[in-house]
């Protein structure tokens, strides 16, 4: 596999030979991540917005 199609977390960058990742798709792209990533992707998209460019940044709720 080269670099550019290596398998890593979206967050933090940890191949697929380092951690098991979980496989998302986002407008047609497998995207990948990591079960300790997973709650950033859920809580804090805003986080991910650079990654996952044209993502929709839901607003918070009041709980």
């Amino acid at each position: 596999m080269t670099e550019q199609n290596e398998k890593t977390c979206i967050n933090c960058e940890r191949t697929d030979a380092q951690i098991p990742l979980i496989t998302l798709t986002f407008k047609g792209e497998a995207k990948y991540i990591c079960a300790q990533c997973l709650p950033v992707l859920i809580h804090k998209t805003h986080l991910l917005a650079d990654k996952l460019p044209g993502v929709e940044i839901a607003p918070p709720v009041n709980h």
